[in-house]
């Protein structure tokens, strides 16, 4: 469960909350000044590009089992040590690629989340189309789907991630299950979760 998620569970059900600055927030972008910023500039911000999306993949299923601002404060460290998360980088890391992550206090020293990320590096360098094109494939349409006004309004999965899992799955991913493809999903813009209040929602 992704740490947004977690907040969403704990959180009074009702609305925005309204920071310093005036602006009202989704509950979880105002627990620290990292998730105000991360909050406000990137969550739900549409991303493209098979690299961008692969970094995206690989940073949801690190998360897997710890909170999110574990991650983002450690997002740098990751990008140094996988190369920018360039998939054709990634793709040719061997064992000694692995010992030397294993070893690096920039990251979280996983050995099967590791490898599951050198992994679906093969995977997405194989991909027929893409995997821009596999995962936007999944992005529902805003038509229909009502603007969250509580936080208990937020799933943790849809049809649309069940279906994403299945078929990053199927092409041999890791780390991708239901509830992992939906964080992925908020993250990068395929749908927008912030409250209907929230100053940030882009869309109605």
């Amino acid at each position: 469960m992704s740490d947004e998620q977690k907040a969403v569970e704990a959180a009074e059900p009702g609305a925005v909350v309204v920071g310093e600055d005036g602006l009202a927030r989704c509950p979880w972008g105002l627990s620290t000044p990292d998730y105000v910023e991360y909050h406000d500039t990137e969550w739900g911000v549409p991303v493209h590009g098979d690299d961008a999306l692969f970094e995206r993949l690989c940073l949801e299923a690190f998360q897997s089992g710890l909170s999110w601002i574990t991650i983002l404060r450690r997002r740098e460290g990751f990008r140094a040590a996988f190369d920018g998360f360039v998939i054709d980088k990634v793709a040719v890391f061997d064992d000694k690629d692995v010992t030397r992550l294993l070893a690096d206090p920039g990251i979280i020293r996983n050995r099967s989340k590791i490898e599951a990320c050198i992994a679906n590096a093969k995977v997405a360098q194989n991909l027929s189309g893409g995997l821009d094109a596999l995962i936007w494939a999944h992005a529902p349409t805003p038509k229909g789907r009502t603007a969250p006004r509580t936080v208990s309004d937020v799933p943790a999965t849809t049809p649309e991630s069940v279906a994403l899992s299945k078929d990053l799955r199927k092409q041999g991913f890791k780390f991708v299950g239901p509830t992992t493809a939906y964080a992925m999903m908020q993250a990068c813009g395929l749908v927008d979760d912030h409250l209907a209040d929230c100053h940030a929602r882009r869309t109605v």
